[in-house]
């Protein structure tokens, strides 16, 4: 009887210690930026012009034009579009065919001053 207690012990201690060792991801270089955009995770906002989310939609665009930049190669601007439609645009790029240019799809999104 003690025989078959000890069997199933050892596989247990080894997932546990197994779990214990196992280490957090690590998060990568654009992390401080990552970070800035989840800062503001979970919060809500009176409108466009509340402060805060004045200061997320900053956070977004800049994340999002350095990912669009990275993946794609393409350079725009975080003060020409919004947080959001730099969204739809790395959607787009996404399903765009290896022919079509970028500059098509951007023109479907109004530019802001």
């Amino acid at each position: 009887m003690f025989k078959r207690k000890s069997v199933w012990f050892v596989p247990m201690f080894i997932t546990a210690l197994w779990c214990c060792i196992i280490t957090p991801p690590v998060h990568s270089s654009d992390g401080s930026m990552k970070s800035r955009l989840l800062d503001h995770m979970g919060k809500s906002y009176t409108g466009t012009q509340d402060p805060s989310y004045l200061t997320y939609d900053l956070a977004l665009r800049e994340y999002m034009v350095d990912r669009i930049n990275k993946r794609f190669g393409v350079v725009l601007d975080p003060k020409t579009y919004s947080g959001f439609d730099l969204l739809e645009i790395e959607s787009l790029f996404k399903c765009k065919k290896s022919g079509e240019p970028f500059d098509m799809f951007l023109k479907m999104f109004p530019k802001y001053p």
